[in-house]
């Protein structure tokens, strides 16, 4: 019989690569088309390359999933984290890795619930940089003279709008046309609001005062470009204020809550726009009439005051009649104190006039200067008196400059030799510390060697040694170890015996050593001397 074995010898073998290349194209071949529902876990935005790498994920099972760049720039529906999808494309595997992996041409979201669970998902990112904060919405211009409009050139919602500013007031409307739905839509409404925003360039055309950005109602599926970030953040950035009008009074798209203010149609964005023109005629007409009614009433008003002011106010020659009898009696008061005046003058005077002459000034100056000039030759006269005390002060002033400084020389060589006998009684006690202090470290080194272990075997002893263990007793010796033996000239080396004694002997007894010193004889004791001029008694 032959063995079964040797029957799988007849089998060519296959490289790895063959093998793999084998299960690619069996893997492709049945799964070249299919569409698979899963949650996207793992998404990291698009790889460096272009390429997108994430995986698809149930309850039970996950698979790689690639999509290409090419085919990632013209997707409607970008992959999110989270966001449960159908995928649609065809099963490949991966030899590098052994693995396979779906090759995604198009994404689906997964049924209404998942498009509703990723706008909620985006709106509350949104919120949390504050793109739809209050503080950030503008107020409308009253009366622009310039209207933006993003929406489709061809829907009836452009047509709404200019005839709904036609009616109310005639504006300039600049359209930028865009595509409100599908592929690429959401990327046309930001680059028209973001364009809009970058008018008013020399020669270019005016930059609008305001924006309505419109669309007609429709689906979620319909609005979903007014619901995509780059919207929202085009609207958030604007610098023009902007209404958004997209859908029917019931749609919300996230593009409601960036903007500045929304309005629940088209044809309502274009009424908060503009004011309506003929009310506007109307209520500058009535605050006409309300302004010359009001300047007739004032005119009449000032006329009533003015002539009852005149009743009250008396005639010019009463009003004058006090202030010309006030007039007269200040005249009378300034004559009479003029007059009063002159006498008490004329008496100050004639009271000098009888003072210079009893007193006469002339005289007593004269003597005043002959008082002068006498003492002035008094002085003269005492003047070498006065030259002999300088000279005496003088003299004493050098005795007494001397004095001080002879006293001063005598303080320091007085200080000079106090501090030198001070420096001698320092040098002797530091010196006598000294001596003490050698004589105790003397004392110290001779009892330090007196105790040393190394005395002892100058004396004949030794020390054993086991490694750098001293051994104390013969029990601590183990037979046949080697041990040193330390005398005072040196070290052996020996091996350790069998202990020896008998029964009566102790066991810590060791087996030779030295024999005893005999007793050296006693030296009699020297008597010590007693107080001088006292004999021993002894």
């Amino acid at each position: 019989m032959t063995d079964a074995s040797d029957g799988a010898t007849n089998l060519a073998p296959l490289s790895v690569s063959d093998l793999a290349g084998a299960l690619k194209r069996t893997i492709e071949d049945r799964f070249g088309y299919v569409r698979v529902r899963g949650e996207i876990s793992g998404f990291r935005g698009p790889h460096s390359s272009g390429h997108c790498y994430f995986s698809l994920k149930d309850q039970n099972a996950r698979i790689d999933a690639v999509i290409w760049k090419p085919v990632y720039a013209r997707m409607k529906v970008r992959p999110e984290e989270g966001v449960e999808v159908i995928a649609t494309r065809r099963i490949t595997t991966f030899p590098g890795k052994s693995a396979y992996q779906i090759i995604i041409d198009q994404i689906e979201l997964a049924g209404l619930g998942a498009l509703m669970a990723l706008l909620e998902k985006r709106r509350q990112a949104l919120a949390a940089e504050g793109l739809f904060d209050a503080a950030r919405k503008r107020p409308l211009p009253f009366l622009p003279a310039v209207v933006g409009v993003v929406t489709s050139p061809t829907g009836a919602v452009i047509r709404d709008i200019l005839h709904r500013l036609a009616d109310r007031f005639p504006r300039r409307v600049l359209v930028w046309p865009v595509r409100v739905q599908g592929e690429g839509s959401a990327q046309e409404v930001a680059a028209a609001i973001a364009g809009f925003n970058a008018l008013g360039a020399a020669g270019g055309p005016p930059r609008p005062d305001v924006l309505i950005v419109a669309r007609g109602g429709g689906s979620l599926e319909d609005l979903w470009g007014f619901n995509e970030e780059i919207v929202v953040r085009a609207a958030a950035e604007s610098a023009i204020p902007l209404i958004s009008a997209v859908g029917h009074e019931t749609d919300t798209t996230l593009i409601d809550l960036a903007a500045d203010i929304r309005a629940p149609t088209p044809t309502a964005a274009a009424e908060l726009a503009v004011p309506v023109r003929l009310d506007l005629l109307r209520q500058i007409g009535e605050l006409g009439a309300r302004g010359v009614g009001a300047l007739i009433r004032l005119a009449a008003q000032r006329r009533r005051e003015r002539d009852a002011a005149a009743r009250l106010f008396d005639s010019r020659a009463d009003i004058l009649a006090p202030r010309r009898q006030a007039l007269d009696g200040a005249l009378d008061r300034w004559e009479l104190a003029a007059s009063r005046d002159g006498m008490r003058r004329r008496d100050r005077l004639g009271t000098a006039v009888a003072l210079l002459e009893t007193h006469r000034p002339v005289e007593e100056l004269r003597r005043r200067r002959e008082a002068l000039a006498s003492l002035g030759r008094r002085l003269e006269a005492r003047a070498p008196e006065a030259a002999r005390l300088r000279e005496r002060l003088a003299g004493y002033g050098e005795r007494l400059r001397a004095g001080f400084v002879s006293a001063t020389r005598l303080s320091r060589q007085r200080r000079a030799q106090d501090l030198a006998r001070a420096g001698e009684r320092l040098a002797a006690a530091l010196r006598g510390l000294g001596e003490t202090r050698r004589a105790r470290l003397a004392a110290a080194g001779q009892m330090l060697d007196s105790l040393s272990y190394e005395r002892v075997l100058a004396r004949g002893y030794a020390v054993v040694w086991e490694g750098r263990r001293p051994l104390r007793r013969a029990g601590d010796v183990r037979p046949g170890a080697a041990v040193t033996l330390q005398f005072a000239d040196g070290r052996v080396a020996a091996t350790a015996g069998d202990r020896q004694g008998g029964a009566g002997e102790e066991a810590s007894r060791p087996l030779a050593g030295p024999p005893p010193r005999a007793a050296s004889p006693r030296r009699p004791r020297k008597p010590e001397p007693g107080p001088a001029g006292q004999g021993d008694l002894f």
